[in-house]
């Protein structure tokens, strides 16, 4: 699909416009109260559902309520509490060593800049900005499964790398929609625009996207 950068502005504006009106309540689904909560609960969602996650962090947190008792846990106490979102051994040994970091480093607290997130354990780009727009509300582009796959679909990008998404994302979307972009992106990705079996028949973006007009969804 060739089109100008002026023309690929004015369709990511249009898709904006139909994903506000569609999932007006985006948000992120762990359930958490501070930074540190989200921070643990994206660690766990490594390959695992939030709806499972949710499950394990409702007696995980109360268990452990800051970064220090996080670090200062018993490995394979914490492997167990955290055995049903998978990966438990690895994910375990991520959590107290970025817990250790947080107090040894942060005083604390959870870093709110992307290079202290991303020095942490277990964090990656796409982690740290999770947390960096939802726990602190500084905008962000987290880039999930979804986020990717429906980004190319809407041709806002040609990459597979997630990194290089991200970049071309913010260099289209502006900076106040990042956060809920993301969330609303893998919501129509979880609702609609699934990997196996897009739904082009209900898909709201049908006229804005190149693959879904390829698939005959506009006909």
């Amino acid at each position: 699909m060739n089109e100008t950068i002026e023309k690929k502005h004015e369709r990511a504006s249009a898709i904006i416009a139909v994903l506000q009106r569609e999932y007006p309540g985006a948000r992120c689904s762990l359930n958490y109260n501070n930074p540190i909560e989200l921070l643990i609960a994206t660690i766990l969602s490594a390959q695992c559902t939030d709806e499972r996650v949710n499950q394990v962090t409702e007696k995980l947190f109360r268990k452990y309520p800051t970064a220090r008792h996080f670090a200062e846990a018993n490995p394979p106490e914490l492997e167990e509490d955290i055995r049903a979102a998978g990966l438990y051994h690895n994910k375990a040994k991520n959590i107290i060593n970025c817990c250790r970091a947080i107090i040894d480093r942060f005083n604390g607290h959870v870093p709110d800049f992307l290079e202290g997130l991303i020095a942490l354990n277990g964090v990656g780009r796409k982690t740290a900005n999770v947390i960096l727009g939802n726990a602190f509300g500084i905008p962000a582009i987290a880039v999930d499964t979804h986020v990717a796959r429906l980004s190319r679909h809407l041709n806002l990008t040609a990459q597979k790398d997630p990194v290089k998404i991200e970049f071309d994302l913010m260099d289209i979307i502006p900076r106040e929609h990042w956060t809920k972009f993301s969330h609303q992106l893998i919501y129509h990705g979880r609702k609609i625009c699934k990997a196996r079996t897009p739904r082009h028949g209900l898909c709201s973006l049908c006229y804005l996207c190149p693959a879904g007009q390829e698939a005959g969804c506009g006909r």
